[in-house]
């Protein structure tokens, strides 16, 4: 059975296209504990070129990626601060460490949504 592995996909629906240069951080949750795993910036795409998580250290259990999306929307538009959208933090499960798993984000300065993609 293959491993398993964590990707990401950031889309800034404000501008309609993807969320190039966003720098975020990935965590696993132990013991309600935050243990860094990456730092990683998206390319043009608004994707990373590898996975954020790879198959060595994606095990089951809790973990929270960390968006800074503030910082992208203030390169791009003159926005005020505090920034109603700045730090974008999505903590989620693993219950199976043999699945892909694909942590998408529609990102705009003011809303964000995410889902389980594919």
């Amino acid at each position: 059975m293959s491993k398993g592995y964590l990707t990401t996909h950031v889309l800034d629906t404000y501008s309609g296209k993807p969320g190039s240069n966003i720098k975020g951080a990935v965590y696993r949750i132990k013991e309600d504990k935050k243990i860094k795993i990456s730092d990683f910036s998206l390319n043009e795409d608004g994707r990373c070129s590898t996975p954020i998580v790879n198959s060595n250290d994606f095990e089951v259990g809790q973990y929270e990626i960390t968006f800074y999306c503030g910082e992208y929307f203030q390169s791009i538009e003159n926005l005020k601060k505090p920034y109603f959208i700045d730090e974008v933090v999505i903590k989620f499960g693993v219950n199976n460490d043999a699945e892909h798993y694909h942590v998408p984000l529609l990102v705009t300065p003011w809303s964000y949504t995410t889902y389980k993609g594919s």
